[in-house]
């Protein structure tokens, strides 16, 4: 499943087969090792090219913040980029792209994901600023107000001013009644902008702690050389002392469907339709993934071939599950072609949904998804980026950063009756969200 010298397109998969690429994927080798302040460290070499990958995941997401607080997880990815104690504010994007290299960071419920690419000549820099960041955060006055007016512009562009921006606000809210996913990452600007300097602080030190967070690493190194840049920049970084808070709470199962409607400045109406998923870390969830691929994934998916093409009841029709640590949700959004009602489109959706309940997929249809999946888990992995990434998730979710080395072979162990299962099972309407999205020129009426 390594992604050296990866020349094998999805063409070639189709020919070879899915037990012949199975076979033909190297096993993806890596080391690792933890600290004493319990800095989980891994690492995997690729001399292919002279770059390396440098990430730091840590194990906090909008489903850690307090109900009157939320947004926190969302804030800190922003707030981190300030600068700190011996990184000048600003300075941090400015250093890293300066090298030739680039960055980025991105949060969800349940984590918080920083990464440079750079150089690999200059791993021990992107070494050093990840443990900067760690250690000497400058977490002041200045930076808050900074970073909230980031937040509140990024709130705007990206939900308040996007046709259909607010989905995944509204879906959570009705589909998690206890559980803290009830709220999206870029939570609330009221209660950001209630905070105090304090609350940011506490937060910090009790998240962003080297006992809460793994460090991978991958590319072109030297495994002697990098584990002692880690411990030359790492090992110091005290132990988070404070308690760090897991959810506990499981959402109740729901047996009714929740229905409502969303007016939204639209000009085509659209249905959302979510569906109750298991943990993560469940076996259903390579299922899951095929069949999210099965239904949505791309313009020769099922329902793309027979709602959008066949019946034009849509323009376009889109899977996006959310594969939640602690439950997630199978997630349709539908956009209606012109003069179609979303009613209309409900009941097309739903009679394809049905038809694979019913009568399972066929083995033809099933062979192109297995050769679909296994192109994509290739593609993640086809770069030094990709494995880090991957690395680190297997750590924090499955405690064995091994699970990437099986992903292939659990997708290869599922069947089309697998398929055809986990549908009737958890794609049923009881307990589902259905939203139908309007024009607010509409409301009125």
């Amino acid at each position: 499943m390594n992604k050296k010298k990866l020349v094998i397109g999805s063409m070639l998969i189709g020919l070879l087969g899915s037990s012949s690429l199975l076979n033909a994927q190297e096993k993806i080798q890596f080391k690792e090792f933890k600290l004493d302040n319990g800095l989980d460290v891994i690492m995997h070499q690729d001399k292919t090219t002279p770059i390396a990958a440098v990430s730091v995941l840590y194990h906090v997401g909008s489903k850690n913040e307090k109900p009157d607080r939320t947004g926190f997880a969302h804030f800190f990815e922003h707030l981190l980029f300030e600068g700190s104690e011996n990184i000048g504010r600003g300075e941090f994007m400015k250093k890293i792209q300066g090298i030739g290299g680039t960055l980025n960071a991105y949060t969800s419920n349940d984590q918080t994901y920083y990464h440079e690419v750079v150089p690999s000549n200059y791993l021990e820099t992107a070494l050093y600023m990840e443990s900067e960041r760690m250690l000497h955060a400058k977490i002041d006055s200045v930076g808050v107000e900074t970073q909230r007016e980031v937040v509140k512009e990024e709130k705007r562009q990206r939900m308040d001013n996007q046709p259909y921006g607010s989905i995944l606000i509204e879906v959570l809210k009705r589909a998690y009644h206890k559980h803290p996913y009830q709220w999206a990452p870029i939570g609330s600007m009221d209660h950001l902008n209630a905070a105090s300097l304090q609350e940011f602080m506490d937060f910090y030190k009790t998240y962003y702690v080297p006992n809460n967070a793994v460090l991978s690493i991958a590319g072109d190194i030297d495994y002697e050389q990098t584990e002692k840049w880690v411990r030359k920049y790492f090992a110091e970084i005290p132990k988070g002392e404070k308690e760090i808070v897991r959810p506990s709470i499981v959402e109740p199962k729901r047996n009714q469907e929740i229905r409502d409607v969303v007016y939204d400045n639209i000009q085509l109406p659209a249905v959302v339709e979510a569906y109750n998923l298991p943990r993560k870390d469940s076996p259903d969830s390579y299922a899951l993934n095929m069949l999210s691929t099965y239904l949505a994934g791309g313009k020769s998916s099922l329902l793309t071939k027979e709602v959008v093409d066949k019946q034009q009841k849509a323009v376009q029709i889109m899977a996006m599950p959310l594969d939640l640590e602690d439950g997630g949700l199978f997630l349709f959004l539908g956009i209606a072609n012109m003069g179609v009602s979303a009613d209309s489109l409900e009941v097309a959706i739903d009679a394809q949904i049905e038809k694979l309940r019913t009568t399972g997929i066929t083995d033809k249809d099933f062979a192109k998804l297995r050769a679909q999946t296994e192109n994509a888990v290739v593609s993640r992995h086809a770069s030094v980026a990709g494995i880090a990434e991957s690395l680190a998730e297997a750590k924090v979710y499955y405690g064995d950063a091994e699970e990437i080395n099986k992903e292939l072979a659990n997708y290869n162990k599922v069947t089309k009756e697998d398929i055809q299962r986990v549908a009737r099972e958890y794609l049923n309407k009881d307990g589902r969200v259905v939203l139908h999205y309007l024009p607010k020129k509409g409301e009125s009426k």
